[in-house]
C-alpha cells in the first residue's frame, strides 16, 4: 500500500492537541492543521489525550502515529508524515461481527507459535454483498449463529484492507466444529473485561470494545488505522 507522506503540523498547547473541527454526513470529525484542503477558516479545538483517543481524527494513519507516541509519554510536535490509508483503494474489504452475551464477546481463537491469538468473527466482502450482509454470512459460517446487524461501531484500515465492524444481536448457539468454516480456529466466549489484555486483532479495537460496553456505544463509527503486528503488548491508543 502506498500513502501520501506529505508532512502535517502537530501542535500542542498546555498538554492538549490542537486540531481543526470539521463536519461530514456522519457528524463532527477532527483534522490536523493543514491536512484538510480548503479549511483555512476551520475552527480549532484543544483535546486532551483521553478526548483524542475517542475522537474521529483524520488522516487515520497520522493519528495512529501521534496517539501512540503521546500515550507512551512523548507527545510529538512539528512535522509528521501525512498517512491516509482511507484514500488508498483497498486490496480487500472485510466485515466483522461483534457479538456480546452475558458479559462475554464471541471470538475465534487460533494457536500460533505455541500461544493463542484471537480474531473477531468475519471475513471478506464478496461481490454484490454489503458489509452488513457479509458480517452475518461470515458469522454463520464461522460460528453457526444467526442474528441481526446493529450499528457500525468501527472502520479499521490495516495492511491495505478496509474493515467494517458491526454490533450484532446473535441468535442460536455455536455449532459443532465439523459444521464450521473458520480456518482451523475455535469459537470461544471471552469476558469483555479481559479484552484489553487479550491478544485480539485488530489490536486498536480491542480495548475500545471493553470501554464502549461499559460506557455506551459510539454514535458514529470509530476510524482507526492499525499498523500493530505484535499482539502481546497492551494497546492503549
Amino acid at each position: 500500500m502506498t500513502a501520501d507522506t506529505r508532512p502535517v503540523t502537530v501542535l500542542f498547547e498546555a498538554d492538549k492537541l490542537i486540531l481543526e473541527l470539521h463536519h461530514d454526513a456522519e457528524g463532527a470529525y477532527h483534522a490536523f492543521p493543514g491536512a484538510h484542503s480548503g479549511a483555512a477558516d476551520a475552527p480549532r479545538v484543544a483535546l486532551s489525550l483521553e478526548e483524542a483517543l475517542h475522537a474521529r481524527i483524520r488522516p487515520a494513519g497520522t493519528a495512529e502515529t501521534v496517539l501512540r507516541t503521546w500515550a507512551e509519554g512523548a507527545a510529538p510536535q512539528g512535522p509528521v508524515a501525512l498517512v491516509d490509508p482511507a484514500a488508498v483503494p483497498p486490496v480487500r474489504v472485510r466485515a466483522g461481527a461483534v457479538v456480546i452475551r452475558e458479559g462475554a464477546v464471541l471470538l475465534i481463537r487460533f494457536e500460533e507459535d505455541g500461544g493463542p491469538l484471537y480474531e473477531i468473527p468475519g471475513g471478506g466482502v464478496e461481490e454484490g454483498e454489503t458489509p452488513e450482509e457479509a458480517a452475518l454470512r461470515e458469522l454463520g459460517e464461522e460460528t453457526g449463529l444467526g442474528g441481526t446487524v446493529g450499528p457500525r461501531i468501527a472502520r479499521v484500515w490495516k495492511d491495505g484492507r478496509h474493515e467494517h465492524y458491526f454490533l450484532v444481536s446473535a441468535t442460536g448457539e455455536v455449532g459443532p466444529p465439523e459444521t464450521l468454516d473458520n480456518y482451523g480456529g475455535t469459537p470461544v466466549w471471552v469476558p469483555v473485561d479481559r479484552l484489553p489484555a487479550t491478544p485480539l486483532w485488530p489490536r486498536r479495537l480491542s480495548w475500545r470494545i471493553e470501554h464502549w460496553h461499559r460506557t455506551g456505544w459510539p454514535e458514529r463509527p470509530a476510524e482507526l488505522a492499525d499498523s500493530i503486528t505484535e499482539l502481546g503488548p497492551a494497546c492503549g491508543w
